[in-house]
């Protein structure tokens, strides 16, 4: 995202805040990011800092990428250096374990700012295809629209297409949830338990997203929109996905230790899957697809009896 802003408009400065001085010395002095995308430049105006008060000093826009389960801890050490007036823009997506907070509550919380201006930014988009400046379109959501227009104007772009929405929390429980089923589906592929099979659970999976998201709140348009199903069709079916990887991983025998551990990105999903239980019992919502794979990530149930569990359900009335 700061490559894309950068090279949208070349006058601005985009400071991006990182932790590794050797990352961080790539940046300024090769215009590389020496441990993501190695092989592609970034613009000039992209500049690196682990200062974190120097990163933030006088900015319009701040983009957060930090990983959910994260992000509190981290927010709450910058805080001091945060205009009570500065617009975020999260690109975390999933729920804060044990909480169930999602980044628009977690981030006014962590800041001590109720009313920090928040905007989410969600949509099918690996960050490999944004390097390589292919089409994509996004969503920004915001409960004020003219923070969402400003978001828009922003970030369009030739290959960047930005839909607006107000419907923050059908965003970002879509977003959060697809991480969820993408694990499911990969362990279908891990399985080799063929085409019909993967096409019926990803069903079943956005029939269960849109059964939490509405009692929760959320539109039913936004589940079928970019933000919905066209988040769910690019992780649940494309290689590049960390998540969907996860999954077939567990599908084919590997322990979820050594998965994790041989990543050097976070899976998002893997902590959500945690939340998706007690979200369904706070809320009454049957989620067999969804709870199966948390059961699996917490050992509870091996993929294989997982499947035989999901087959074995009492045949209903297509709702």
């Amino acid at each position: 995202m700061a490559a894309h802003v950068a090279e949208r408009k070349a006058q601005l400065e985009v400071n991006i805040l990182v932790r590794d001085p050797q990352v961080c010395l790539s940046i300024n002095e090769r215009h590389h990011n020496c441990k993501y995308f190695p092989d592609y430049q970034l613009p000039e105006n992209v500049i690196a800092t682990t200062d974190a008060k120097a990163a933030l000093m006088g900015a319009d826009f701040c983009f957060h990428a930090v990983p959910v389960q994260f992000s509190s801890a981290f927010l709450e050490e910058i805080a001091a250096f945060v205009d009570p007036g500065l617009p975020f823009i999260s690109l975390s997506k999933g729920l804060e374990l044990n909480t169930l907070r999602m980044m628009s509550q977690i981030i006014p919380k962590a800041l001590k700012n109720p009313r920090q201006p928040f905007i989410v930014l969600s949509g099918p988009s690996f960050a490999l295809e944004l390097m390589k400046k292919l089409p994509t379109a996004m969503v920004v959501a915001s409960k004020d629209k003219k923070m969402a227009d400003a978001v828009q104007q922003l970030l369009a772009s030739r290959n960047m297409r930005i839909s607006t929405s107000s419907d923050v929390t059908g965003v970002e429980i879509a977003g959060a949830l697809k991480n969820v089923l993408a694990i499911a589906a990969g362990i279908v592929d891990g399985l080799n338990l063929g085409n019909n099979s993967m096409a019926a659970l990803v069903a079943q999976g956005c029939s269960e997203i849109r059964w939490l998201a509405t009692k929760m709140g959320a539109k039913s348009t936004t589940l079928t929109s970019l933000s919905g199903s066209g988040d769910i069709m690019l992780t649940c079916f494309v290689n590049l996905s960390r998540n969907r990887t996860v999954g077939v991983r567990l599908g084919s025998g590997e322990s979820l230790d050594d998965i994790l551990s041989s990543m050097n990105q976070v899976a998002e999903g893997v902590s959500t899957a945690g939340a998706v239980i007690t979200l369904a019992q706070k809320y009454k919502v049957k989620m067999p697809v969804l709870t199966a794979v948390a059961r699996i990530i917490d050992k509870e149930l091996t993929p294989t009896k997982a499947v035989y569990e999901l087959m074995a359900l009492p045949q209903v009335e297509e709702v």
